[in-house]
């Protein structure tokens, strides 16, 4: 099993040149002490905004899609939804249609037992990347193997919604209006800048949301993975270098500009 000290030993040895890190605030923190350049991205709890005007099956469609991807393993994917009050009963209604499980209220604290750590403070790790039917396995409801994603109401302050669970368990969030759909994303997001997702046929709405969140990745009416190039314009990166700046990672990142130079007979000048 790796740890911050093998990690640490790994970066300093003489011929890494250039570090790529991903993993969390710690790792990245070992990585910026190395003395070596580091590309580095930093943690991420990307929120969803649907607001009145969002088509509700598809802004479910498209967010099981996203969340669920590789179990909700990447950063970029959907970790909770703020929806207003005008679509909240229709959107919960469509994620079973979705391939979704909205769960029923009374099994909230024994789904909470099972995927939260003791502290409450984040993910049960033996549970991270796991499907949807082996966590509901462990609170009594058997499930399809293709059902994709579990969808849980809860409150603006609950550990689902404030913490990444890389596991597919979706927070949903209702607020009264817009605009504080847009101060509680930004609030959830917690200034990462990292990732965000809206689902609206508003495009004042899209403006509003996207200048307020400023994040890397920003993904209209689309699953998050439209933002990595899937379904989406633009190149495919895994690796969103949020903390060191580089935003987006291309080949270039990962390269060095070089010059070479000869003055005398062999110059053409």
């Amino acid at each position: 099993t790796a740890s911050i000290e093998l990690v640490d030993q790994l970066m300093k040895h003489p011929k890494i040149a250039l570090l790529s890190v991903t993993g969390g605030t710690g790792v990245v923190d070992v990585a910026l002490q190395s003395g070596k350049r580091a590309i580095g991205a930093a943690a991420g709890n990307p929120p969803v905004l649907v607001d009145d005007t969002a088509d509700p099956e598809k802004a479910a469609r498209d967010i099981v899609a996203g969340h669920s991807f590789d179990n909700n393993m990447p950063c970029t994917s959907e970790k909770e939804v703020v929806v207003t009050e005008g679509i909240a009963d229709r959107l919960l209604e469509a994620f079973t249609h979705a391939n979704a499980l909205v769960l029923d209220p009374k099994l909230l604290s024994s789904l909470e037992a099972v995927v939260l750590n003791d502290r409450r403070s984040g993910p049960n790790r033996k549970f991270i990347g796991q499907n949807a039917c082996v966590i509901l396995k462990e609170i009594g409801i058997q499930a399809d193997e293709e059902l994709r994603t579990i969808v849980v109401e809860v409150d603006k302050d609950h550990p689902f919604a404030r913490h990444e669970l890389m596991m597919p368990v979706l927070a949903v969030i209702r607020v009264p209006d817009f605009e504080a759909a847009v101060d509680l994303a930004v609030e959830l997001e917690e200034g990462l800048h990292h990732s965000a997702i809206i689902h609206s046929a508003n495009i004042y709405h899209m403006s509003e949301f996207g200048k307020a969140i400023n994040t890397t990745l920003f993904v209209k009416n689309a699953p998050s993975y439209a933002g990595l190039g899937f379904g989406g314009e633009g190149y495919t990166s895994f690796t969103i270098a949020g903390r060191t700046g580089e935003g987006m990672t291309t080949c270039r990142t990962f390269t060095r500009f070089r010059r070479c130079s000869l003055v005398g007979a062999f110059s053409s000048v």
